[in-house]
């Protein structure tokens, strides 16, 4: 992750850390809760303007909320494996936002494929699986939203990167470290061996819901709004964009294609696979209101080789870059910016106005800065 700052690799890399899936380690004591604030509404005394909505809003979808009592609670981000052998998943279509990332283990033509991370908030799943670790771009993807993370663990150094940002996530509840608090589980029936080896990769179960009550950290939420929600239709940037009903984001060079084809029915794009549609165990097919593509320079962390696992490595801390917006068949370009590590994304437009996003869930896919998306007027039959 570039740019790390010298000091958190040096942590990483010679501090003492819990391995993926190894034994736990300890937890160091919990810092004050930072601040969080519902979306949006303005703080001042004085009378809103009767153009202002002052409705509170879900701060990770924008939808409207009855009760703002129902939104305090912290945010559970669980690390979802997305390789075609780890299919089918669960639960990720409870989430919020759903981030497609680099994997990190690389097939014989040094490409890696993609892993995802449903954040959950408004609505919690039951369980979501299967479960894996932790990745770099996890922490400044999800410190702005002071998200507690489901995973079964990290290299040495990722785990050290996530406790030196501890102020803004949750990271250490792992599976190993919550051993019998029932925030995980296993499916038995994706247990498999092989070569005399028994592996769990497929089988780890994640309970959101359970896991949330393991720590009092940002227990008392909400996060803070993520995306740059319009207060009503009319407002939506993409509603003046271009045509752009069948969407092809490339990962592995130009090879392996993360789809999305507009449903003028339903009003959402249908998510694929390289191989096919993307259906989950319950057999539902997954869409979303909007899809976010965020480019950014990736590579790998070839210090730590010979130290664990190869890294992938994204490019957003203190950088900017392009974005594309989808929704309801149509797009906008413009470009991204985020600071810190805690601080979040920034939308500008070509036209230099700020992004807006109609209220509902997304994907955001986290392609390379050299990726060539495909996209056309009409959606393909998937």
């Amino acid at each position: 992750m570039a740019p790390i700052s010298r000091r958190a690799v040096l942590l990483g890399v010679v501090g003492a850390g819990l391995a993926a899936c190894s034994k736990p380690s300890a937890q160091p004591s919990p810092p004050p809760t930072p601040p969080s604030t519902l979306s949006p509404g303005p703080t001042a005394t004085t009378s809103p303007s009767p153009s202002v909505d002052t409705r509170p809003r879900w701060p990770l979808t924008g939808n409207l909320l009855k009760d703002e009592d129902n939104a305090r609670h912290v945010a559970v981000a669980v690390k979802v494996p997305d390789n075609r052998r780890e299919h089918p998943q669960r639960g990720i279509d409870q989430a919020d936002i759903v981030f497609v990332e680099l994997e990190g283990y690389r097939d014989l033509s040094g490409h890696s494929g993609t892993r995802l991370v449903p954040v959950f908030h408004s609505r919690m799943a039951q369980s979501v699986a299967p479960v894996r670790s932790i990745r770099p771009v996890d922490i400044p993807l999800l410190c702005p939203i002071h998200a507690l993370i489901g995973n079964t663990g990290a290299s040495p150094w990722v785990v050290n990167y996530v406790k030196h940002y501890r102020a803004h996530l949750e990271g250490l509840l792992s599976y190993m470290n919550t051993l019998r608090s029932g925030s995980y589980g296993i499916d038995r029936s994706r247990v498999y061996t092989l070569n005399g080896n028994t592996y769990y990769d497929k089988a780890v179960v994640c309970h959101p819901t359970v896991l949330a009550k393991q720590t009092k950290r940002f227990r008392s939420g909400p996060p803070q709004p993520y995306f740059p929600f319009a207060s009503g239709r009319g407002e939506v940037s993409a509603r003046q964009g271009k045509r752009g009903r069948s969407i092809r984001i490339p990962y592995k060079g130009d090879s392996y294609f993360m789809g999305y084809d507009y449903d003028k029915k339903i009003k959402r794009y249908r998510r694929s696979m390289p191989w096919g549609p993307h259906v989950l165990a319950d057999g539902s097919r997954v869409s979303t209101d909007n899809v976010l593509v965020i480019k950014a320079k990736q590579h790998y962390g070839k210090i730590f080789r010979g130290r664990g696992h190869d890294e992938p490595l994204q490019d957003i801390i203190n950088a900017r870059g392009k974005f594309y917006y989808f929704n309801r068949g149509r797009y906008v370009t413009g470009t991204w910016r985020k600071g810190k590590v805690q601080e979040p994304f920034e939308f500008t437009l070509n036209d230099g106005s700020p992004l807006k996003m109609a209220p509902g869930q997304t994907f955001v896919e986290l392609p390379s800065v050299r990726a060539k998306l495909r996209i056309k007027t009409r959606s393909r039959s998937t």
